[in-house]
């Protein structure tokens, strides 16, 4: 391992393992819902049921990914927070959008129809906090399902409000990475600490209550792996082997069920390993097409899958005059992660891009250069 000065062009631009990261990430989301839905009888993994804790690892990929993609322009004084807010909208809001219509749309079919749901996790107010992607923002004890995962993406709003902030603090200490990242694990150490005494769990568990704090850090702590990734040069063997390490300890800690902050202490290793084989230029398999392309949809995929789960229970309670709260078997899980899959993969395509696309040249305009990477 070698320890070279921070450059601008330390990384190259397109970080493709990462990207495939992503897809692993979402997928393990989906099977950590399904495990909830499958006879328990049929076994338990602890690694599928830690793999919620993948939320956490989206948090510091995210500030990980803007601050690779905005550092340079804040470094230079050319960054523009109108773009950076447009470039955000246009990444969240089409996906956003079309799958709490949906949800909406089955929402008032339910109603029309005389169907059974449990309307008290659907109110009204509920609605129009997800629109506005506030909902994380508060606490709260109530069960929202208008779109349980955009949680998330009320907390990343937050955070992307606030990136100036968080970009200052990330150039301040550029020459000192390993600073700014024990601003972030202390911080964290520090906000668990008040959630726990406030709310009776770890941070690692706060979701629609006040789910802006499990971000705060974590947002941090990608930046400050970007700073300190930005200064290693690591060979192809090294690279590789430290990447293989970091995740087999990782996918270790999982399968132990260690305590959800030791897990996600560890996701950050994983994240700076795997964009080091960029820079070794040894991404190999992480890097196939197919795979990337599934990191790309992965947005999708994580968003839409819950509201799938949703509609499917309750056309089959329906049909089979049964409680929705039925137990899916395994075989129907398997149609249903592919009848998943095909959807999100169609929402990609012809949702998330073109309206990407249209937002940023409805609001940039001529203004508007190359499209960032998202």
């Amino acid at each position: 391992m070698t320890s070279v000065p921070p450059t601008r062009d330390g990384y190259p631009a397109d970080l493709r393992a990462l990207t495939s990261l992503r897809a692993f990430l979402a997928v393990g989301v989906v099977l950590f819902h399904y495990q909830l839905q499958w006879d328990p009888a049929l076994g338990f993994s602890p690694i599928i049921e830690r793999s919620r804790l993948a939320v956490d690892a989206f948090f510091m990929l995210s500030g990980f990914i803007l601050a690779h993609v905005y550092g340079p322009a804040f470094a230079a004084g050319t960054f523009s927070y109108r773009r950076f807010i447009v470039a955000r909208l246009a990444r969240l809001y089409p996906l956003h959008v079309t799958v709490l219509a949906g949800v909406l749309t089955m929402v008032l079919g339910a109603t029309t129809a005389g169907v059974r749901f449990d309307a008290d996790s659907y109110p009204p107010l509920a609605f129009f906090q997800t629109l506005f992607l506030v909902q994380a923002w508060f606490p709260t004890n109530a069960d929202l399902n208008w779109s349980g995962p955009s949680w998330s993406l009320s907390a990343e709003w937050f955070a992307y409000l606030l990136f100036p902030a968080y970009a200052w603090l990330a150039l301040r200490f550029r020459g000192r990475p390993w600073v700014l990242l024990g601003i972030g694990a202390a911080a964290f150490v520090a906000i668990d600490a008040l959630y726990v005494q406030a709310f009776g769990k770890v941070l690692p568990r706060a979701e629609d209550s006040l789910g802006i704090l499990r971000i705060a850090p974590e947002f941090l702590i990608g930046m400050a792996l970007y700073a300190l990734g930005h200064r290693w040069r690591w060979s192809r063997p090294v690279a590789a082997a430290a990447a293989l390490f970091a995740t087999v300890l990782l996918l270790g800690a999982m399968q132990l069920a260690l305590d959800d902050r030791i897990i996600v202490a560890l996701c950050a290793p994983v994240i700076l390993t795997w964009s080091l084989l960029a820079r070794a230029d040894c991404e190999g398999p992480l890097a196939a097409p197919a795979l990337v392309f599934v990191g790309e949809a992965s947005f999708a995929l994580y968003l839409v899958h819950m509201a799938v789960i949703v509609a499917f229970k309750g056309v089959v309670a329906e049909l089979r005059g049964v409680d929705s709260a039925f137990r899916i078997t395994p075989v129907e899980l398997a149609g249903l992660f592919v009848a998943t899959a095909l959807i999100a993969a169609a929402l990609h395509v012809f949702v998330e891009k073109p309206g990407r696309t249209w937002i940023r040249r409805r609001f940039e305009g001529r203004r508007a250069g190359p499209a960032a990477p998202p």
